[in-house]
């Protein structure tokens, strides 16, 4: 049965949206569930997807974390290359491509900010300069020695993982220009290594286009509470927030906030309708 508030909910960000002049996509984990992508901390748990780690009890915050690479680099990187690969062979879900739609006649266009590190948003069509990787990228490594500031792109690794036992089956990848063990360009737990020059301008470019933005709608999907880099973010950016979140919608001013307690790409193609139909 129409569920009557969550019609009014949609009727009323659908004219936010009509009225907007820049549309600022905030973004966690749970976004990626309809493309097939795990949320570690969702229905099953992340033992559940990397069953080896389970029954070695290896936590989360454990593998995800620069130390892992000093003491099992072929564990740490059995764990981060399953995840490349996954990353490189996944295709976007259509709701990426709805949410460019959404923005396509807004004067100030649209950003992305997301806490993901699987280049989703640049291979669903969204411009490199447009997306801010707020906890790094998959896709680019750098020096675990810390041997100096560069960060440099992994498309010539291919990992070949054993997937039983999370393990990496050929070379490691090394630094180009020291020779030590590379590691991926992101933000891992207990991290004092990480790189963070990219993110950086990323940071700094997406700041200065909010600045040109005078009737700004963030649309936040699936970015929970756990680390809620991403929710922060939403409602600080000045904007009115439409939170699409199936378990955590509340929002903290409902004047300038909507949550709908749907999934993703659900979410994404009401909101879509709703703005067409009207």
């Amino acid at each position: 049965m129409p569920d009557p508030q969550q019609a009014l909910n949609l009727s009323r960000a659908a004219e936010w949206l009509r009225q907007a002049d820049g549309l600022l996509i905030t973004a966690g984990a749970g976004i990626g569930i309809a493309s097939g992508l795990p949320d570690f901390r969702g229905p099953g748990g992340f033992w559940s997807v990397y069953p080896a780690l389970g029954r070695a009890r290896i936590a989360f915050e454990s593998i995800a974390n620069p130390a892992a690479f000093e003491t099992d680099p072929r564990l740490a990187w059995g764990f981060y290359g399953h995840r490349l690969a996954l990353y490189r062979k996944t295709t976007p879900h259509a709701g990426f491509a709805l949410l460019l739609d959404l923005a396509k006649n807004m004067p100030r266009g649209l950003r992305a900010f997301t806490s993901n590190v699987d280049g989703q948003f640049q291979k669903a069509g969204f411009a490199t300069d447009r997306v801010c990787e707020i906890h790094g990228s998959i896709h680019h490594l750098q020096c675990l020695a810390g041997c100096g500031e560069q960060i440099w792109p992994a498309d010539d690794f291919h990992p070949e993982i054993d997937a039983a036992n999370c393990s990496l089956l050929n070379e490691l990848p090394h630094c180009p220009h020291c020779g030590a063990l590379a590691r991926p360009n992101i933000l891992m737990f207990g991290d004092w290594g990480w790189v963070d020059r990219c993110t950086t301008l990323q940071y700094q470019r997406l700041q200065q286009w909010l600045n040109t933005v005078e009737r700004l709608v963030c649309i936040e999907i699936g970015a929970g509470t756990n680390i809620p880099t991403v929710r922060h973010f939403s409602e600080g950016s000045g904007g009115r927030l439409i939170r699409i979140n199936p378990g955590e919608p509340e929002v903290p001013d409902a004047a300038n906030g909507i949550g709908l307690a749907i999934g993703g790409l659900d979410g994404i193609s009401r909101l879509h309708q709703a703005v067409a139909c009207t």
